[in-house]
């Protein structure tokens, strides 16, 4: 039992005492289990070849499902007896993560697609009550860098659904690519959806992909990839950028961009990292247009947010244009920042409108938001800290902490490394809480996310080697109510590591290993960009 992982609130086991799993256990799913009683019976009947068939009441040796809303928000009861399992959970999403903690203790077999010759499939008998600590546990996963496929989101749906993440951040559009097919503005993805080459490595590396690279998700894709997430209990933000990280827009439109400072037709989809100084133009065109890509992201997206960007915008092209210069003036605005704060202001009143809240990166807080708009702070704990000051909900996943891009070791057969070193134990380390929030002021933390760029991350193994075993220690983080992070168990955490490396193998998941890169995930000769030393502390 002691493998667990996130770590649940309360458990208690008894030695040496198992109930066994067998082909004449029943599954017995109460009212409004359907979602729980599907993933049983798909993805553990693979497993282990159980059917687990239906009943009425089970009798002896039946998995039970049941809901009770005296459970918290998210949370579950598991017991597990000699006369078989009761499952009990706060909501249908605590029964669905009660599932998860349920499958780990069947064992890494449990984890496979298909069953092995001769295994016995048993259960501890012990009782388990959890709940999460956040209602955001997040992972930000960015397509626009480098496409991944379909199958391959759907594969980090079950990922996430593993360790108890339940919100992706799906960060669709950039400089270097537009991933999503919008129907009224179709060259978003005819010509922004690829790029005829790519840098690789970091952008000082000489070195080119000198191929096509690029994939877009249709509609229908989207609607899978958002239905597919509904059936884990995860929620879908799609993140579409503005004003800056536009250049694959202009690629297909130039006329939203700045047509009087630069030859806008001449721009293709970027093909290199770094903050792009190609923006879009403050115009009413550019909102209409914009306007119309976010009533088709509404349709195909149901979430309560909808993430906007809103960093690293560079001012020169509105400096050096007219029309900008122009709308300005005719606002009454002081500078080209308060420029983008229009901007922003903009959208988050036409998804107030809608229902829906904007949400953005912390830079939108320059200028000022409705009330309803939240912040990730990604610059460090400041701009939360100031956003949950003036009473707007955050979701922190500062840089320095939980961008799993960043490199996990320093020694020199780390591929590509880029910034500073986040080991094991760092993210393990990682509070989501600034100290200095009031009560009040914490309760606008509403959860936490780790986040993934991939301008040097360019296929699946890449992504995996990045994000684990890191990522189980955020889930951990994200879940689970942990001391202050200089009292948290961190050897108690590799020992059950240990158990959960061999889940990952199962999965087929390319992690990173305690020891080291193996030699092919390596990149030797392409360039990175280290920093040496540890992260400051904003």
């Amino acid at each position: 039992m002691s493998d667990v992982l996130p770590q649940p609130q309360h458990v208690a086991s008894q030695e040496g005492a198992f109930f066994d799993l067998g082909p004449d256990t029943t599954l017995v799913a109460g009212e409004g289990t359907g979602r729980t009683e599907r993933w049983l019976r798909a993805t553990l009947g693979a497993a282990t070849g159980l059917p687990l068939a239906p009943a009425a009441d089970g009798g002896g040796g039946a998995v039970r499902l049941a809901l009770d809303p005296e459970l918290p928000a998210e949370g579950y009861r598991l017991v597990v007896a000699p006369e078989g399992v009761h499952l009990t959970g706060g909501d249908p999403a605590g029964l669905f993560w009660g599932a998860q903690t349920l499958r780990q203790l069947l064992g890494p077999d449990a984890f496979r697609r298909a069953p092995l010759p001769d295994r016995r499939w048993r259960l501890p008998l012990v009782r388990i009550e959890d709940a999460p600590r956040f209602h955001w546990r997040g992972l930000m996963l960015d397509v626009a860098r480098h496409f991944m496929p379909k199958d391959g989101v759907l594969r980090y749906l079950d990922l996430m659904a593993a360790h108890k993440l339940n919100v992706l951040h799906f960060h669709l559009t950039d400089d270097q690519g537009w991933r999503i097919e919008i129907e009224r503005h179709p060259k978003l993805t005819e010509t922004g959806s690829w790029r005829s080459r790519t840098k690789y490595g970091h952008r000082a590396s000489p070195l080119w992909e000198d191929k096509p690279h690029g994939g877009y998700y249709t509609r229908d894709d989207i609607r899978e990839i958002v239905a597919y997430a509904a059936e884990r209990h995860i929620t879908v933000v799609p993140e579409i950028d503005v004003p800056g990280h536009s250049q694959a827009a202009i690629a297909a439109y130039p006329e939203l961009g700045n047509t009087d400072v630069i030859d806008t037709t001449a721009l293709s989809v970027w093909d290199t990292w770094g903050v792009c100084p190609n923006v879009l133009a403050p115009t009413e065109h550019t909102l209409r247009f914009y306007e119309g890509v976010f009533e088709e992201v509404l349709e195909l997206f149901p979430s309560e947010f909808v993430h906007i960007g809103g960093d690293e915008c560079p001012k020169d092209q509105w400096r050096a244009s007219a029309t900008a210069q122009a709308r300005i003036e005719e606002l009454g605005l002081t500078d080209e920042d308060e420029l983008q704060a229009w901007f922003i202001q903009h959208f988050d009143t036409w998804l107030t409108a809608r229902g829906r809240r904007l949400i953005g990166w912390d830079e939108i807080l320059e200028g000022g938001l409705a009330e309803g708009a939240a912040v990730a702070s990604w610059r460090g704990y400041a701009g939360g800290v100031a956003a949950a000051r003036a009473g707007h909900d955050v979701v922190m996943c500062p840089e320095q902490q939980v961008y799993l891009n960043f490199r996990e070791d320093g020694g020199e057969d780390e591929p590509v490394p880029i910034a500073f070193v986040r080991t094991l134990e760092d993210v393990y380390r990682f509070e989501p809480v600034p100290a200095e929030l009031t009560p009040q002021e914490r309760a606008h933390v509403i959860g936490t996310q780790a986040n993934l760029w991939t301008e040097v991350t360019e296929n699946q193994d890449r992504v995996d080697y990045q994000l684990f075993p890191r990522l189980a220690a955020f889930a951990e983080v994200a879940w689970s109510t942990l001391p202050a992070p200089a009292d948290r168990d961190y050897a108690g955490f590799e020992r059950r590591m240990a158990a959960h490396y061999r889940r990952l193998d199962a999965l087929g998941v390319a992690y990173r290993p305690p020891t080291g890169p193996r030699p092919w995930q390596r990149r030797p000769g392409v360039l990175g960009r280290p920093i040496d030393g540890p992260p400051p502390h904003l």
